[in-house]
């Protein structure tokens, strides 16, 4: 397996929000679509197409898989996925890379944390 991830980065907004809300469980792109709006106070909603067309790419560069068979009863059409070995390594090298552009932007502007925040 090849080190080299500069590929996959940046993420795009979609991939990076699909790929953190997949980070803490299986989801179906309902779920997917539902905790993107979650992490981001609503202000970030992809549509359906965004968020299918996000997803078969993710699938087709191996950062997520699809899950088959979640429960018995549940509609045997809804999809869930799951990030993948690839997929987590991926999104991790990505919060390392903003928050260096986050840790920049805070010295540029004289942005500090406070005394009780330390």
């Amino acid at each position: 397996m090849s080190d080299d991830l500069s590929p996959f980065l940046p993420l795009t907004t979609a991939a990076l929000h699909i790929l953190l809300a997949l980070s803490a469980q299986d989801r179906h792109g309902y779920g997917i679509m539902q905790e993107i709006g979650h992490q981001t106070s609503g202000k970030y909603k992809p549509g359906p197409g965004t968020l299918y067309e996000n997803l078969e790419k993710l699938l087709n560069w191996g950062l997520i898989d699809e899950v088959q068979g979640r429960t018995k009863g549940e509609d045997p059409r809804r999809r869930y996925y799951r990030l993948g070995k690839l997929g987590q390594r991926v999104l991790a090298e990505e919060v390392r890379r903003l928050d260096a552009v986050v840790r920049t932007a805070k010295a540029n502007l004289g942005i500090w944390p406070s005394r009780k925040a330390l």
